[in-house]
């Protein structure tokens, strides 16, 4: 099937900035920055939410990866309403609905509420994020979309890495209901560019129909990956539960790959995937979503359980990867209309991986200066990534399927997230209730049982430790001294792992297509 788009005539009254491309981008920013934001933003309220609330290290997580389901659940769906019933439609209802559900998350009075609502907002940001890269798509000629692209990921870079300098702040200056009220300027603000600057609603793919049986088979699919991937660090990778998830998550899986075969009208046309720069820049989205996510989850809980640091420091010690993210993704961007996405996205796998490696490194004594050059490091080569992957899914997918091709990539970042989250939680888990007992004993302390362990692993890993009541001053720093030991041993493997899966995508980024996008004929799929 060929697909032909022409250029919209300009609406009366428009002015000629707002009928440039640019007037677009402009226009999504806030929407686009206040979901990217609200993804890592919670990172540093993550402490102080556990004590007002009281939750556990799995409850805390699922404040996390509760966002990231309704997120990946709904994205692929949330791609096709886009281009079923249009962009700026799609975008407005999911502005909306994010401000709404952040206000409901404030007001939560308890860790299960407040999951439920994370949920929730997630499928609103499902809606808002492939909406308004498909209004990206469908404004910048094929020649500009690595600029865009680049602009755009500096949005999404600079907003998820000044998630936790903000959260820090207003965690710090009010408590942790503030990084969701924040939501409700920005979103109004959202809003009205929207809807000043973003043509009259015009569907791509307005004749299509609702692929309603792969709507279903992609949703469960999803749905139980997550699942595993949220519940497997604290139940176990071998627990029924786990299985059941992971074997409804493949079945499924293969049951919509087969399914998508059959219908005229599907919800991913498999064509997409055949171009290698596509398939490939998914893979390469997953492994920088990990290294990401997993990497923020777990380094504040460094910074201010083995560091002592407030939320406010810890925010502003990660301000050097914020800075990095902000300032290299347009750069990325114009480097990738000249010479395409392979150089620059393998260059920022290999700076990322070095930057984990460093971070890997990590001691109960390090200099700030070696933590903000790891950061750099790992900011540097993430907007790299962000930016090549983002044009290798998007830009070479017809404007027809820009959202059900931004959903993919969105999906991707998702599961990445949630993968990293969970399998560098279960690795620093298991390196926790493995070494710890060798750290009390070197500390002349008695040896916790394996139910201690066992209670005591959650408090380890957020970087604290269980006191024995009554300890006097000596026994507490012992114990605090092991327990920092551990949960460092744990946070230098998870990390070198992260390190070592960006080191590989950086060879598998290699059989990336070089060539630069043009303003040439319709694409096949």
């Amino acid at each position: 099937m060929t697909t032909q788009t022409t250029a919209a005539p300009p609406d009366q009254g428009r002015t000629r900035f707002t009928e440039s491309p640019w007037a677009t981008l402009v226009a999504i920013a806030f929407g686009v920055m206040m979901v990217a934001l609200d993804g890592t933003i919670v990172a540093v309220a993550n402490p102080s939410i556990g004590a007002s609330l009281g939750a556990s290290l799995a409850e805390l997580q699922w404040v996390t990866h509760g966002y990231l389901l309704g997120l990946a659940v709904f994205l692929i769906t949330a791609g096709k309403l886009g281009d079923r019933f249009g962009y700026r439609n799609t975008y407005l209802v999911g502005v909306a609905g994010f401000v709404l559900s952040s206000v409901a998350i404030a007001l939560s009075s308890g860790v299960i509420m407040l999951i439920a609502f994370r949920i929730v907002q997630g499928v609103f940001g499902a809606l808002l994020l492939p909406s308004a890269m498909g209004l990206l798509r469908a404004s910048f000629p094929p020649s500009k979309l690595g600029r865009a692209f680049g602009v755009f990921g500096s949005l999404i870079g600079a907003a998820t890495a000044g998630g936790p300098i903000l959260g820090g702040l207003l965690v710090g200056a009010f408590s942790w209901e503030a990084v969701f009220y924040i939501n409700v300027p920005v979103g109004a603000v959202a809003l009205g560019l929207a809807l000043w600057l973003i043509a009259a609603n015009r569907p791509t793919d307005a004749g299509s129909r609702m692929d309603l049986p792969g709507i279903v088979l992609i949703s469960v699919a999803i749905f139980a990956l997550v699942w595993a991937l949220v519940e497997a660090p604290s139940i176990g990778w071998a627990h029924p539960v786990t299985l059941v998830s992971l074997g409804v998550a493949v079945l499924f899986g293969v049951a919509f790959v087969l399914w998508e075969r059959k219908p005229e009208q599907p919800l991913i046309p498999l064509g997409l995937f055949a171009h290698p720069s596509v398939s490939i820049g998914v893979v390469l989205t997953v492994a920088m979503a990990l290294g990401l996510m997993g990497s923020l989850f777990f380094i504040t809980f460094y910074l201010q359980g083995v560091r002592g640091m407030s939320p406010a420091q810890t925010g502003l010690q990660l301000i050097s990867m914020t800075a990095m993210m902000a300032v290299t993704s347009p750069i990325a961007g114009r480097v990738l209309d000249r010479v395409g996405a392979r150089l620059p996205t393998t260059l920022g796998l290999l700076s990322a991986s070095v930057g984990m490696f460093l971070l890997s490194r990590l001691a109960a004594d390090t200099g700030v200066v070696y933590i903000s050059a790891a950061f750099v490091l790992l900011g540097v080569g993430l907007s790299l990534v962000m930016t090549g992957a983002t044009a290798a899914i998007i830009g070479n997918a017809p404007v027809r399927f820009a959202g059900v091709a931004s959903a993919v990539q969105q999906a991707a970042m998702q599961l990445g997230g949630s993968l990293g989250t969970a399998v560098l939680g279960a690795v620093m888990s298991a390196t926790i209730v493995s070494t710890l007992p060798g750290h009390y004993a070197a500390a002349g302390l008695a040896e916790p049982s394996t139910g201690e362990l066992s209670s005591m692993q959650s408090t380890v890993a957020q970087g604290g430790a269980v006191l024995p009541e009554g300890a006097d001053t000596g026994m507490a720093a012992a114990v605090t001294q092991a327990s920092n030991l551990a949960f460092l041993d744990g946070l230098q493997l998870a990390f070198g792992i992260a390190a070592a899966v960006m080191l590989v995508a950086a060879g598998l980024s290699l059989f990336m297509k070089s060539g630069r996008m043009t303003d040439g004929p319709a694409v096949h799929v």
